[in-house]
């Protein structure tokens, strides 16, 4: 797997719509102007693709723009980053144009940047998997660069920091405070802190003792059992087998899964759902073991823990609970394909390898 190397002031990055379209619309408008500042807080210079800004309407209409953005973003060497926008539910739409195009993957092989995105874009991350790019499962534009409050949210703003620092190893600790997700998004908002709690859990083992070490790799649960499925559109499954998108159970033999659930905040009898997917498809018999995000306003936080448990158990998988990586506030980042070992009996996990290079 081929690592980027880290980001240092003066960088360009770019900001994409390879899904929702929201960074677009007009309401959007004072949200934009705060990512650009914020990114300008770091040193980073920011374009946006030149159909990121095109609203919802166009870019639902029209996936093949999308992807021919991330084309754009790769060939242009002055461009260090791309950041994600937001997610939404149909990026696959764009991996045909993406994954029969040659100079793109060659691109892509040649000249290795960082990609950043959670959600949806978990379907982004697969294919970069596909073509050998060490990608990162962590901020979004919108969420983590146009936070309402006055400033980005410290976990958050601390983790998006090790992308311009090659350090040997990396522990991720647990966030001291968590955030609820807010009711409103409105420019009126802005300086408004969220409502937030002391963390009190930490990290939970669900099940398992000892230590587990392997390459880092999941996502979104929706986005990786669509995947298989089909889908809400129903042809989801059709570019997965097309495309060979998802692993192979010996490409993921030994691997340290990471799952976490959306904003949807899927009831408990869908997330069972979900997961049972996962298990046919023969996932758990061969991962090591399991990290889950905490959920979303810690929604059916307990409820979840015993669909993990019960679906997961028969394979004596270990499993750690309540990281901060996902669509709970605030966020990790977690390099796919980086080797990581995770302790569960002192329940820690640490990165073993640098994330970024030079």
């Amino acid at each position: 797997m081929t690592k980027p190397n880290k980001l240092k002031q003066g960088d360009k990055i770019a900001i994409i719509s390879l899904s929702l379209g929201l960074l677009g619309e007009p309401s959007m408008a004072f949200q934009k102007e705060l990512i650009k500042k914020r990114l300008n807080d770091f040193g980073l210079e920011v374009v946006y693709t030149p159909n990121a800004l095109k609203g919802i309407g166009f870019l639902k209409d029209n996936p093949q723009k999308r992807a021919e953005d991330l084309k754009w973003a790769f060939e242009d060497d002055t461009i260090k980053g791309i950041i994600c926008a937001i997610g939404g539910d149909d990026t696959y739409k764009t991996i045909p144009y993406l994954l029969s195009d040659k100079t793109f993957i060659s691109n892509v092989q040649k000249h290795p940047k960082i990609f950043i995105g959670y959600s949806d874009s978990t379907i982004n991350h697969l294919m970069f998997q596909k073509i050998g790019l060490c990608t990162y499962y962590g901020h979004s534009a919108i969420v983590d660069f146009g936070e309402l409050n006055k400033e980005m949210l410290p976990y958050s703003k601390m983790w998006f920091k090790k992308l311009f620092k090659e350090e040997a190893s990396i522990e991720i600790t647990p966030s001291p405070i968590w955030y609820y997700e807010r009711s409103s998004f409105d420019e009126s908002e802005f300086g408004k802190e969220r409502i937030s709690k002391t963390e009190e859990k930490g990290y939970e083992v669900l099940q398992g003792t000892g230590t587990v070490k392997g390459e880092l790799f999941g996502g979104c649960v929706e986005s990786l059992s669509e995947l298989i499925s089909g889908g809400r559109y129903g042809d989801e499954a059709d570019v997965n087998n097309k495309f060979d998108l998802f692993p192979s159970l010996p490409e993921l033999e030994g691997k340290i899964l990471f799952l976490e659930t959306s904003e949807e905040k899927p009831i408990p009898e869908k997330l069972n759902e979900l997961l049972l997917v996962l298990e046919q498809y023969g996932v758990f018999e061969v991962i090591a073991g399991i990290l889950v995000g905490k959920p979303m306003d810690e929604a059916y936080y307990d409820e979840y823990k015993e669909i993990y448990t019960n679906i997961t158990g028969r394979y004596n998988k270990p499993i750690l609970y309540n990281v901060n990586f996902g669509h709970a506030h605030p966020k990790c980042i977690l390099p796919y394909g980086a080797e990581a070992t995770v302790d569960f009996d002192k329940r820690t996990v640490k990165i073993n390898e640098p994330m970024v290079l030079r």
